[in-house]
Protein backbone atom coordinates (compact mmCIF):
# COMPACT_ATOMS: atom_id res chain seq x y z
CA UNK A 1 0.00 0.00 0.00
CA UNK A 2 1.23 3.44 -0.61
CA UNK A 3 1.49 6.05 2.29
CA UNK A 4 -2.05 7.45 0.77
CA UNK A 5 -3.73 4.28 0.82
CA UNK A 6 -2.63 3.91 4.32
CA UNK A 7 -3.58 6.97 5.65
CA UNK A 8 -7.47 6.69 3.61
CA UNK A 9 -8.03 3.09 5.40
CA UNK A 10 -7.33 4.57 8.61
CA UNK A 11 -9.96 7.85 8.49
CA UNK A 12 -12.17 4.74 7.28
CA UNK A 13 -11.13 2.98 10.26
CA UNK A 14 -11.21 6.36 12.43
CA UNK A 15 -15.13 6.96 10.80
CA UNK A 16 -16.27 3.67 11.87
CA UNK A 17 -14.87 4.04 15.66
CA UNK A 18 -16.88 7.37 15.69
CA UNK A 19 -20.53 5.66 14.50
CA UNK A 20 -19.69 3.19 16.70
CA UNK A 21 -19.85 5.01 19.46
CA UNK A 22 -15.98 4.53 19.99
CA UNK A 23 -14.43 7.23 18.76
CA UNK A 24 -10.44 7.82 19.19
CA UNK A 25 -9.18 10.88 20.47
CA UNK A 26 -7.37 13.69 17.78
CA UNK A 27 -3.89 12.98 19.62
CA UNK A 28 -4.85 8.88 19.11
CA UNK A 29 -5.50 9.53 15.45
CA UNK A 30 -2.42 11.16 14.97
CA UNK A 31 -0.02 8.65 16.68
CA UNK A 32 -1.69 5.93 14.97
CA UNK A 33 -1.58 7.67 11.52
CA UNK A 34 2.56 8.47 12.31
CA UNK A 35 3.17 4.42 13.69
CA UNK A 36 1.21 3.37 10.14
CA UNK A 37 3.27 5.74 8.35
CA UNK A 38 7.15 5.25 9.94
CA UNK A 39 6.94 1.73 9.52
CA UNK A 40 6.22 2.12 5.47
CA UNK A 41 8.58 4.13 5.02
CA UNK A 42 11.17 2.58 7.64
CA UNK A 43 11.46 -1.82 6.89
CA UNK A 44 12.40 -3.61 9.82
CA UNK A 45 13.42 -7.29 9.92
CA UNK A 46 15.94 -6.58 6.88
CA UNK A 47 12.49 -6.55 4.82
CA UNK A 48 12.97 -4.66 1.21
CA UNK A 49 10.76 -1.80 1.02
CA UNK A 50 10.87 -1.25 -2.94
CA UNK A 51 9.39 1.70 -3.92
CA UNK A 52 8.20 0.28 -7.32
CA UNK A 53 5.80 -1.76 -5.46
CA UNK A 54 3.83 1.37 -4.51
CA UNK A 55 3.35 2.22 -8.06
CA UNK A 56 0.47 0.99 -9.63
CA UNK A 57 0.93 -0.76 -13.10
CA UNK A 58 -0.21 2.15 -15.24
CA UNK A 59 2.39 4.41 -13.17
CA UNK A 60 5.16 1.76 -13.42
CA UNK A 61 4.64 1.57 -17.04
CA UNK A 62 4.52 5.26 -17.31
CA UNK A 63 7.79 5.10 -15.32
CA UNK A 64 9.69 2.65 -17.12
CA UNK A 65 8.44 4.65 -20.62
CA UNK A 66 9.69 7.45 -19.15
CA UNK A 67 13.08 6.13 -18.51
CA UNK A 68 13.79 3.81 -21.50
CA UNK A 69 12.98 7.51 -23.49
CA UNK A 70 15.69 9.39 -21.43
CA UNK A 71 18.14 6.82 -21.62
CA UNK A 72 17.56 6.58 -25.19
CA UNK A 73 18.91 10.03 -25.36
CA UNK A 74 21.44 9.50 -22.74
CA UNK A 75 20.07 11.91 -20.51
CA UNK A 76 19.57 11.28 -16.26
CA UNK A 77 16.14 10.43 -15.92
CA UNK A 78 16.47 11.11 -11.55
CA UNK A 79 18.08 14.17 -12.32
CA UNK A 80 15.48 15.67 -14.52
CA UNK A 81 12.90 14.73 -12.15
CA UNK A 82 14.90 16.65 -9.34
CA UNK A 83 15.25 19.99 -11.65
CA UNK A 84 12.54 20.15 -12.50
CA UNK A 85 10.75 19.62 -8.84
CA UNK A 86 13.11 22.03 -7.88
CA UNK A 87 12.18 24.81 -10.81
CA UNK A 88 8.43 23.88 -10.44
CA UNK A 89 8.22 22.60 -13.87
CA UNK A 90 5.60 19.90 -14.90
CA UNK A 91 7.23 16.42 -15.82
CA UNK A 92 4.47 15.36 -18.28
CA UNK A 93 3.75 11.77 -18.10
CA UNK A 94 5.66 11.51 -14.50
CA UNK A 95 4.59 14.55 -13.08
CA UNK A 96 2.57 12.07 -10.71
CA UNK A 97 5.28 10.96 -8.98
CA UNK A 98 5.91 14.67 -7.30
CA UNK A 99 2.10 15.23 -6.49
CA UNK A 100 1.70 11.53 -5.03
CA UNK A 101 5.00 10.41 -3.95
CA UNK A 102 7.42 13.18 -3.47
CA UNK A 103 10.77 13.67 -3.14
CA UNK A 104 11.78 10.77 -0.28
CA UNK A 105 9.90 8.25 -2.64
CA UNK A 106 12.61 9.44 -5.87
CA UNK A 107 15.51 9.35 -3.24
CA UNK A 108 14.53 5.71 -1.96
CA UNK A 109 14.40 4.46 -5.63
CA UNK A 110 17.95 2.41 -6.36
CA UNK A 111 19.17 0.69 -9.23
CA UNK A 112 18.59 -2.98 -7.70
CA UNK A 113 15.10 -2.27 -7.07
CA UNK A 114 14.26 -2.67 -10.91
CA UNK A 115 16.06 -6.79 -10.51
CA UNK A 116 12.26 -7.71 -9.26
CA UNK A 117 11.02 -6.33 -12.54
CA UNK A 118 10.97 -8.99 -15.98
CA UNK A 119 14.61 -7.85 -17.80
CA UNK A 120 12.22 -6.03 -20.76
CA UNK A 121 11.10 -3.82 -17.95
CA UNK A 122 13.90 -2.73 -15.91
CA UNK A 123 16.80 -0.08 -17.24
CA UNK A 124 19.70 -0.48 -19.66
CA UNK A 125 23.32 -0.71 -18.40
CA UNK A 126 25.33 2.34 -19.03
CA UNK A 127 28.22 3.66 -18.91
CA UNK A 128 29.19 4.32 -14.88
CA UNK A 129 26.58 1.76 -13.74
CA UNK A 130 27.79 0.02 -10.32
CA UNK A 131 27.20 -3.41 -10.54
CA UNK A 132 28.31 -7.01 -8.93
CA UNK A 133 29.01 -10.05 -10.56
CA UNK A 134 28.95 -13.61 -9.62
CA UNK A 135 32.07 -15.76 -9.98
CA UNK A 136 30.07 -17.98 -12.18
CA UNK A 137 31.35 -15.55 -15.12
CA UNK A 138 34.46 -17.08 -15.40
CA UNK A 139 34.68 -20.51 -13.27
CA UNK A 140 32.61 -23.23 -12.53
CA UNK A 141 30.15 -22.88 -9.37
CA UNK A 142 28.25 -25.30 -7.79
CA UNK A 143 25.97 -24.80 -4.77
CA UNK A 144 27.58 -27.74 -3.11
CA UNK A 145 30.68 -27.67 -4.27
CA UNK A 146 34.36 -26.60 -3.65
CA UNK A 147 33.14 -23.58 -5.75
CA UNK A 148 30.66 -21.68 -4.38
CA UNK A 149 29.08 -18.39 -5.85
CA UNK A 150 30.49 -15.22 -5.05
CA UNK A 151 29.73 -11.64 -5.83
CA UNK A 152 31.98 -8.98 -6.60
CA UNK A 153 31.82 -4.86 -7.24
CA UNK A 154 32.65 -3.55 -10.72
CA UNK A 155 31.61 -0.53 -12.61
CA UNK A 156 30.58 -0.49 -16.19
CA UNK A 157 32.85 1.02 -18.60
CA UNK A 158 31.44 -0.43 -21.78
CA UNK A 159 28.55 -1.08 -23.34
CA UNK A 160 27.67 -2.69 -26.99
CA UNK A 161 24.06 -3.32 -27.65
CA UNK A 162 24.00 -4.57 -31.93
CA UNK A 163 20.12 -5.13 -33.01
CA UNK A 164 20.27 -6.40 -36.58
CA UNK A 165 16.82 -7.51 -38.54
CA UNK A 166 17.85 -11.17 -37.42
CA UNK A 167 19.90 -11.08 -34.17
CA UNK A 168 20.44 -8.62 -31.18
CA UNK A 169 23.59 -8.98 -28.95
CA UNK A 170 24.60 -7.13 -26.22
CA UNK A 171 27.88 -7.10 -23.68
CA UNK A 172 29.42 -4.75 -21.46
CA UNK A 173 33.18 -4.68 -20.06
CA UNK A 174 33.32 -4.40 -16.44
CA UNK A 175 36.53 -2.75 -14.32
CA UNK A 176 37.00 -4.19 -10.93
CA UNK A 177 37.97 -2.26 -8.18
CA UNK A 178 41.60 -3.68 -8.51
CA UNK A 179 41.47 -2.55 -12.13
CA UNK A 180 41.22 -5.42 -14.05
CA UNK A 181 38.65 -5.64 -16.97
CA UNK A 182 36.45 -8.47 -18.24
CA UNK A 183 33.99 -8.70 -21.04
CA UNK A 184 30.40 -10.01 -20.28
CA UNK A 185 28.20 -11.61 -23.35
CA UNK A 186 24.82 -11.76 -23.62
CA UNK A 187 23.98 -9.49 -20.13
CA UNK A 188 20.22 -9.47 -21.12
CA UNK A 189 20.00 -12.97 -22.08
CA UNK A 190 22.17 -16.34 -20.77
CA UNK A 191 24.32 -14.10 -18.40
CA UNK A 192 21.81 -11.89 -16.76
CA UNK A 193 21.52 -13.98 -13.98
CA UNK A 194 25.49 -13.87 -13.41
CA UNK A 195 24.76 -9.78 -12.42
CA UNK A 196 22.96 -7.85 -9.96
CA UNK A 197 22.72 -3.53 -9.45
CA UNK A 198 25.13 -3.08 -6.62
CA UNK A 199 23.01 -2.11 -3.67
CA UNK A 200 25.83 0.35 -2.80
CA UNK A 201 25.45 2.35 -5.96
Amino acid sequence: MTPSEIESALIEAFSHCDASGIPLCHEQKQILLQVALASKESPKDGFDDNPLYELSKEELQALLSFIKSKEAQNISWKALLLNDWLNGQDSGEVHFLRQRYGVQWLNRLQPHHFESLEVTQAPSLKVGDSIEVCNALWEWVQDSGPCQREWFTCTVIYVDETINLEDTSNGCIIRFENGAEYHISGIYDWNRYNWRWSKAG
